[in-house]
């Protein structure tokens, strides 16, 4: 049998890139931009804190930035945020999970018209490919994930209807009429998820409007992996982390 030997650089570089997949470094990037023709005093600037991320090579850094990119997470258009639409004040991200080669970041952006408003979509990440994990990627027996997700949003609702009932200040029509509308047209999904040490949290936005935004629930269902593991596909991304 044949022994290879292998140089010490080789095994270091090796080495580094064992590490590197673990996770990477990110970095904020703020960015000011001038509208030349803003519709009002304010909206002539607005601020955007681009992720600016190194991995183990510059093709996967650059995947990595383009999975979590505002464009992508958030159909954010600069171009018309210069000159067209002019609603934006700032966009920035938020990282919540950055090991075992998985990346977990939200990212959100804020903005004003008729009154402020706001979104935030959460990403998870293989830094190994650099591509965003879907919810299909990451799980098996979707159907039952997916009922498991709405008992317990029909558990916050019940909750949320009870608390905005004591709320003296809310003297309209019953608060039950809040939650019916919205979630025939924005049913419950899977793949507005993020990961952290203890658990999968699926995020959902009620999408209430401005006037009453301060009644409206979390919308975040957290489950321990413990609670998961039937739904952890085998092979999958999320076994390098749950416990």
């Amino acid at each position: 049998m044949k022994l290879r030997l292998v140089s010490t650089p080789t095994l270091l570089a090796v080495f580094c890139v064992g590490l590197w997949a673990q996770s990477v470094v990110i970095t904020g990037k703020k960015v000011t931009y001038v509208r030349p023709r803003p519709i009002s005093e304010y909206k002539k600037t607005f601020t955007i804190n681009y992720p600016v991320v190194k991995a183990a090579t510059t093709a996967i850094s650059k995947k990595i930035e383009t999975s979590i990119s505002y464009s992508s997470v958030l159909q954010l258009d600069l171009k018309d945020e210069l000159t067209g639409a002019q609603w934006l004040d700032e966009a920035d991200y938020e990282v919540g999970y950055n090991n075992n080669g998985v990346l977990s970041m939200a990212l959100s952006m804020n903005g004003s018209g008729a009154y402020p408003d706001g979104t935030t979509k959460h990403v998870v990440i293989d830094l190994t490919s650099g591509i965003r994990v879907t919810a299909k990627d990451a799980f098996k027996r979707l159907r039952g994930l997916l009922a498991l997700i709405r008992t317990a949003k029909r558990n916050e609702v019940v909750r949320a209807v009870a608390d905005i009932k004591r709320d003296r200040e809310y003297n309209e029509q019953d608060p039950k009429y809040l939650f019916s509308d919205y979630s025939k047209y924005n049913p419950v999904k899977l793949d507005d998820f993020s990961i952290s040490e203890a658990g999968v949290t699926f995020h959902y936005d009620y999408g209430f409007p401005h006037v009453i935004q301060a009644l409206e629930p979390a919308g975040e269902f957290m489950f321990t992996w413990r609670q998961l593991r039937r739904y952890i596909k085998p092979g999958g991304l999320l076994l390098r982390v749950a416990r």
